[in-house]
């Protein structure tokens, strides 16, 4: 009962909605519904999913980041290559220096946007090009297939491992128990501490809570620079994944990710939104997905669910905001 209080109206809409369609789903394919797909469908979005929970740290702010993929692309084909080249084969030294180089870049983006007040989205957009474009010019588009074996072996551990008929193993993907982790850790972290709520209230109205107390540019730095770091984390998980380094593999994807976070209740223009919720806009996200290959859709429809989804949570989010404000208007009258 004690998670049910943190579940907001936004939040619960969507845990119904996620029921209904998986009930209607698996009325027509029995195979979503299976511990196999189910466990495959989560792994397959843990990347996408680590990333929605930066993009719901910058929004919260009242910013804006899409640079967040070509930071992840860049990483990976870095730490990847220098693995290759000086023979190294460890995965935690891979995360060690994925966390540290896409904090570095995540640190430009937060250097640039406060100091040169200028706006966070021009200021992802630039980078955004810059880091994917660099990487073109020094790699020509090469992929490397020869991935070090620790890397490879992340994605393949299972949590609660079952093998089926043909032989094959499958079960809940430590990759998974790891974006989870995550999640529960940033929830934590937005309710309970100083930093996180200020990036509440950075969001709600930066000057008033630089008046209040709380350091803008601590909060603008640490923002973008985490941003960074789990966009490097999600590099090596995609590289696991995949099993290959694509130059272009990420690049592209920010838009299904801010979709997302936007559903799950991430208001655009800062101060509101939560980690719940973005987990089961990402879950829904998810499931539509999946539900298009088992009932073989075409998946331009897809994209243009993407675009919906992002119209009516924007126009539902500013209905929220009027509401509100006219019962504050209300109050005071009253008064």
């Amino acid at each position: 009962m004690d998670f049910m209080k943190y579940l907001k109206a936004r939040e619960t809409l969507l845990l119904v909605l996620i029921v209904v369609l998986s009930i209607v789903i698996t009325s027509i394919n029995p195979t979503f519904m299976t511990f196999d797909n189910l466990t495959g469908l989560l792994k397959s979005w843990t990347v996408l999913g680590i990333f929605a929970l930066g993009v719901l740290l910058v929004l919260l702010s009242g910013g804006f980041d899409v640079s967040f993929t070509a930071i992840a692309q860049v990483v990976q084909y870095v730490v990847v290559f220098w693995f290759l080249q000086a023979g190294l084969d460890n995965i935690w030294l891979a995360i060690l220096c994925s966390l540290v180089l896409g904090a570095l870049m995540g640190l430009l983006n937060g250097v640039i946007i406060y100091y040169f007040k200028i706006t966070a989205i021009i200021v992802t957009i630039a980078t955004n090009s810059l880091f994917y474009g660099a990487l073109y010019v020094v790699t020509q588009g090469d992929l490397i297939y020869d991935i070090p074996p620790s890397l490879l072996s992340l994605a393949e551990i299972k949590i609660f491992p079952l093998q089926a008929a043909n032989g094959a193993w499958y079960g809940l993907s430590l990759i998974t128990c790891l974006w989870f982790l995550l999640a529960i850790f940033l929830h934590l972290f937005l309710k309970h501490t100083v930093l996180g709520r200020s990036i509440y209230a950075v969001g709600g109205n930066p000057l008033s809570a630089e008046r209040v107390g709380f350091n803008l540019r601590r909060t603008t730095l640490f923002i973008y620079t985490f941003v960074g770091a789990i966009s490097g984390f999600a590099s090596i998980i995609q590289v696991s994944i995949v099993q290959t380094v694509i130059p272009n593999s990420i690049v592209g994807s920010e838009l299904q990710v801010i979709a997302a976070v936007v559903l799950g209740g991430a208001s655009v223009t800062g101060g509101r939104g939560s980690v719940p919720g973005t987990l089961l806009g990402v879950l829904l996200f998810a499931i539509l997905s999946n539900s298009l290959t088992l009932l073989k859709v075409s998946p331009y429809y897809y994209n243009v669910f993407t675009g919906l989804v992002i119209l009516f949570s924007v126009v539902l989010n500013a209905l929220q905001l009027l509401r509100q404000k006219r019962a504050q208007v209300r109050v005071v009258v009253e008064q």
